[in-house]
């Protein structure tokens, strides 16, 4: 998994966290001065996309973990495969787009499948099983994220964590 970080990022340190879905492919990465600080510490682990059955939109899983004191929002995404990447919450089993999602100090943000999630909008080409989709992660206090998001089986149900 790769990442860059912005200037801000230096002094707010943020590290974005794909974690908690489990699986051998699920290397964990973050950035900060340790548990309980100030400032938010994101980390991510295990990202996913399954392949898609669209030919025009995909979805997006992952956890974002925060082990910093303060908390963070997911304000957009973007991807070289995708015309643009929207934020989604779902409420009573309705998806609507929304302009962040939160991640509580010492928490995490889930986006799992039937619950909040990523929208891949017009796509480019339609990501195949065994491919990997760069995306990268914004934030409103910790700076950009490079994330590696393997293209899963249609019907992809991982065992943990998503």
């Amino acid at each position: 998994m790769r990442r860059r970080l912005g200037p801000a990022a230096l002094v707010i340190t943020g590290a974005l966290a794909l974690a908690g879905c489990g699986g051998s492919d699920s290397g964990d990465s973050g950035s900060g001065s340790g548990s309980g600080s100030g400032k938010a510490e994101l980390s991510a682990g295990s990202a996913y996309m399954p392949q898609p059955v669209s030919d025009d939109m995909a979805a997006g899983f992952l956890t974002v973990t925060n082990k910093g004191g303060a908390p963070d929002e997911l304000t957009s995404v973007t991807s070289d495969i995708a015309g643009q990447v929207t934020v989604h919450e779902t409420v009573d089993g309705a998806m609507q787009e929304v302009k962040s999602l939160k991640i509580p100090a010492g928490g995490r943000l889930e986006l799992k499948s039937g619950g909040d999630h990523l929208m891949f909008e017009q796509l480019k080409s339609k990501p195949k099983e065994g491919q990997t989709v760069s995306v990268e992660l914004h934030f409103a206090h910790s700076g950009p994220m490079k994330v590696e998001m393997p293209v899963k089986p249609a019907t992809y149900t991982p065992t943990t964590g998503h």
